[in-house]
């Protein structure tokens, strides 16, 4: 059963997913009115700047200061890269190939940190990947120049999940959320006045573009994701996340009067019941700090299982037993499994001081 926990971040992401539904009719005007960097450092500043207030009282340190330029590296990246694949390619062909990042997280989950996904994550992802080819494409898809600049694009956003879930173990959202937006922002000015000042004059036509991503698409919506992402998986959030393609042509249908197809409604249809598989599967870590099973190793006999419940209130580090890194925050608190040959002894080391009291534990905490 999912925690109560897991429900709010996952309304999170759906929210975040309709905002940048909502964004994306600006983000095609400054397109056709703005060069990629001219766009993209204005926008992430003022999303830095809307959150500045809100940092007040919160400490930025080194850990945050890295993580924050980390995905402010790669969310630079992928921004541009999205953005310069909607000059060449149809914004159909940028929105399916863009979506694949839904697909793509679980594969670098299971191939660099050997992430063990349900079964179902893998159908739920395949689900959101067909519903995105036909609500984008219409089962119609024709190369363009700009697709691969959306593939590599769409790469960069899988990574840039995976580090939010990791990030979110350790840091504070909003001091995560500013650092990284401040970090493209001057990776992106800078190179904008440089490389693109005979378009400066496209602002007069297109700052409110600029102004209604920055504040809402970056500011608002990437803030839920890292919020959101303290509790839900990526592998979950990047299907939640594909919610988007949906509410932008729910935007475009209501505000700018396009039609939707029978194929782009079979494709809306499927997106949702990859939603539904993602909120109903059972999956290892069943809520924020819920370990399955009662907490008790699987495959262990009765008479030799410690009392877990005072092990299982502490947050372990895998590293100090050597075992795999952790990709997401959901995991943070999962069950500790000792290492082979902790037995019967370790039943009796659970029960004295070191385990049941406060005072700490013998591995090193993260």
């Amino acid at each position: 059963m999912t925690s109560p926990h897991r429900l709010q971040a996952d309304f999170l992401l759906l929210l975040a997913a309709v905002v940048w539904g909502s964004a994306f009719a600006a983000q095609r005007v400054a397109a056709e009115r703005l060069g990629v960097f001219l766009f993209n450092g204005p926008r992430f500043l003022l999303g830095a700047l809307v959150l500045l207030p809100l940092l007040r009282g919160r400490r930025l340190d080194r850990r945050t200061l890295a993580w924050a330029a980390l995905a402010g590296v790669l969310l630079s990246i992928a921004a541009a890269l999205q953005q310069a694949g909607l000059k060449h390619t149809t914004a159909g062909n940028a929105g399916f190939i863009t979506g694949l990042y839904v697909v793509l997280v679980p594969m670098i989950l299971f191939g660099f940190w050997r992430e063990k996904l349900d079964p179902a994550c893998w159908v739920a992802a395949g689900l959101a990947a067909a519903g995105l080819f036909l609500l984008s494409v219409g089962g119609e898809f024709r190369l363009a120049p700009g697709d691969g600049l959306e593939l590599v694009g769409a790469l960069f956003w899988a990574l840039h999940v995976i580090t939010i879930g990791r990030a979110m173990r350790r840091v504070d959202p909003l001091v995560f959320s500013a650092g990284q937006f401040l970090v493209a922002g001057l990776l992106n000015t800078p190179l904008g006045l440089g490389l693109e000042w005979s378009k400066l004059g496209g602002f007069q036509s297109a700052w409110w573009a600029v102004a209604y991503t920055g504040v809402f698409s970056i500011g608002l919506g990437f803030t839920l994701q890292a919020v959101a992402q303290k509790r839900s998986p990526p592998a979950d959030a990047a299907i939640l996340l594909s919610m988007e393609s949906i509410f932008a042509a729910l935007f475009g249908w209501v505000l700018l009067g396009e039609q939707l197809t029978a194929r782009q409604l079979v494709g809306c249809g499927l997106i949702l019941a990859a939603m539904l598989l993602a909120q109903l599967r059972g999956t290892r870590d069943t809520g924020h700090g819920q370990p399955v099973n009662g907490g008790k190793p699987p495959g262990t006999p009765r008479a030799l299982r410690p009392p877990w419940s005072a092990v299982a209130r502490h947050r372990f580090s895998s590293v100090a037993w050597g075992s795999r890194a952790v990709g997401h925050a959901a995991l943070s608190n999962e069950t500790f499994y000792p290492p082979e040959g902790f037995g019967v002894l370790g039943r009796r080391r659970a029960r004295s001081a070191p385990y049941a009291s406060s005072g700490g534990s013998p591995c090193r905490a993260t």
